[in-house]
């Protein structure tokens, strides 16, 4: 139906309709140049409740200002992007963006799914070396599964001598990225008391930290208690890993469908040592598979198929 003169047929799409379409988009650079559009656009789009923020780059320590939480110059660090964005119309203080970092958020209203997206992986490691990780958090770990390899021609490795020691300084850096990431979150939580899932992942796909709904709750709970206290989680810049079990798996060269090779595949599945009844070996063995596939697809998830059938090895590793 043709509109009326005068009539602008677009102010007819019902708000609902226009909010689904916002939470499609997601990015939130798109978003803020959406609010430009129009007065009705302006105030739907803080009503957004699935975002995507990606951020350009992660300042280094070494550009820290000592008044600076982590977090802090994190979002820090995507400002300026944003800024430039929408530099055409005037715009509040900017410098309000730097006392907080939950106030890069904070003017959506009711953020129910976010993720956040690194420019880069956290770990540095030999050439021809792949790591993926994947890691679940509540106040602290509740798992993390780490898939390791080299691609084809880069020479096997067994788990003797250096080559086990190779993967457990690979499980401990990818463990200290995880928690890195998880304390980067915890002010976004705080902030945020309507997300229901959030998820940290990078351009390189090399590692996700995730938090469900119940590890958000778990989180937010945990914090009110912390910030009651004597305040010990700020002077870090990482959650604390507690006692972990980690079952190994290692097979020196895996051959996959479509001629993929992989050598010296290890996965590695990552649980905090429990103080209730333990779990029998086929137990954890099936706990093991079930976050082994929830954490990889595709190639990945055919090679966790083939290492969960290989030989296990399990080393216990104390709080850090």
């Amino acid at each position: 139906m043709l509109p009326i003169d005068g009539d602008d047929g677009f102010d007819r799409v019902p708000d609902s309709l226009v909010l689904l379409i916002f939470n499609q988009i997601s990015d939130i650079r798109t978003l803020i140049r959406c609010q430009a559009v129009s007065k009705r656009f302006n105030s739907l789009v803080p009503q957004a409740d699935t975002l995507l923020l990606r951020v350009d780059r992660v300042v280094s320590a070494g550009e820290l200002d000592d008044s600076d939480s982590l977090l802090v110059t994190f979002f820090r660090s995507i400002l300026k992007p944003l800024y430039d964005l929408v530099s055409h119309k005037p715009l509040p203080d900017p410098t309000r963006y730097q006392k907080s970092p939950g106030q890069i958020l904070r003017g959506f209203e009711r953020i129910r799914e976010l993720e956040i997206e690194l420019p880069s992986g956290d770990l540095r490691l030999e050439k021809g070396a792949v790591i993926r990780w994947r890691a679940e958090f509540g106040k602290t770990l509740r798992s993390c599964v780490i898939l390791g390899f080299r691609g084809s021609g880069g020479g096997a490795a067994d788990l003797s001598g250096g080559g086990l020691k190779m993967r457990v300084v690979w499980t401990i850096s990818a463990l200290i990225a995880a928690s890195a990431r998880h304390y980067m979150l915890k002010e976004v939580v705080r902030e945020h008391g309507e997300i229901g899932r959030l998820v940290v992942r990078d351009q390189e796909e090399e590692g996700t930290v995730v938090m469900e709904r119940d590890g958000l709750m778990e989180c937010r709970e945990e914090e009110q208690t912390e910030e009651v206290g004597d305040g010990l989680w700020w002077r870090s810049n990482r959650t604390t890993v507690p006692a972990v079990r980690m079952r190994m798996r290692h097979v020196p060269r895996l051959q996959l469908a479509g001629g993929i090779q992989m050598e010296g595949a290890t996965l590695v599945v990552v649980r905090p040592t429990t103080t209730g009844t333990a779990e029998t070996e086929a137990e954890e063995q099936c706990g093991d598979a079930a976050l082994a596939f929830g954490a990889f697809g595709g190639v990945y998830g055919a090679a966790v198929e083939k290492l969960l059938k290989s030989r296990s090895y399990l080393l216990e590793m104390n709080s850090f």
